[in-house]
Parts: structure tokens; C-alpha cells; sequence
């Protein structure tokens, strides 16, 4: 299963055991935007695990408080940060910190997050 959702704020696409988010230059993403990944959890994984990916390609804000609410996703079963731009990978540490019982890795490239997809989901 691969489907391809557009937002105004980001494009995401959805896989059998992951979503892979790509939000657009200039956004501050906010817990009201962070519904569209409870939505998507509830409708494409209703009661299976899966992992979200945020790949950082472009520059943008997080509001923190969006971990404290993603991490209480029931079948979410990690969260990766592909760090594209020089400032993600620092601001994704500082993100981690806000991200409850659950894992959290970063990474440099868009292919390690997805094999890490596997060890998460204990696929491996």
C-alpha cells in the first residue's frame, strides 16, 4: 500500500509499515497540524504498529508540545527524523526530549530510517 496525501502544510506519504512526511520551507507545525498523523493513524493503521518518518528536507519550526501529544498514539511504535538541513539534526535532539516511552532516532539518510523501520516493528 503506497498513497501519496497532500496537505496544504506537507505531503505524506503512507506504506504498509510507515509514513514518510515531508513538510514544506517555511511552515511552524503545530498540534493542530499534527492531526492530520493521528487521522492517517486511525485510518490507515487502525490495529497495526507502525513508524512515523519525518523526512527534513526543507527548513521549518516544531512546536515541541506536538511529541507530548504524538507520542500518545497507541500504534505508533517509533519516530525517526531524517536531518537533511544542518539545523535539523540539533533541533531533533532537543525534540527528543519531548517524546514519551517510545523511540526516537535520527538519521542522515531516508533508506537507514527505513530499515530501522524493520528492527522497531521487529521485523528483522
Amino acid at each position: 500500500m503506497t498513497k501519496i496525501l497532500k496537505y496544504p502544510f506537507c505531503t505524506i506519504e503512507v506504506y504498509k509499515d510507515y509514513v514518510i512526511s515531508s513538510i514544506n520551507e517555511g511552515v511552524h507545525l503545530t498540534p493542530d497540524k499534527n492531526k492530520v498523523l493521528e487521522d492517517i493513524a486511525k485510518e490507515y493503521f487502525k490495529d497495526t504498529k507502525f513508524v512515523y518518518i519525518t523526512h527534513r528536507k526543507h527548513s521549518y519550526s516544531v512546536d515541541p508540545s506536538i511529541y507530548l501529544q504524538t507520542s500518545q498514539i497507541k500504534n505508533l511504535a517509533g519516530f525517526a527524523v531524517v536531518a537533511e538541513v544542518p539545523l535539523s539534526k540539533g533541533n531533533a535532539e532537543v525534540e527528543r526530549l519531548f517524546f514519551n516511552n517510545k523511540p526516537f532516532e535520527i538519521f542522515a539518510a531516508l533508506e537507514d530510517a527505513k530499515s530501522w523501520v524493520k528492527t522497531v516493528l521487529g521485523n528483522e
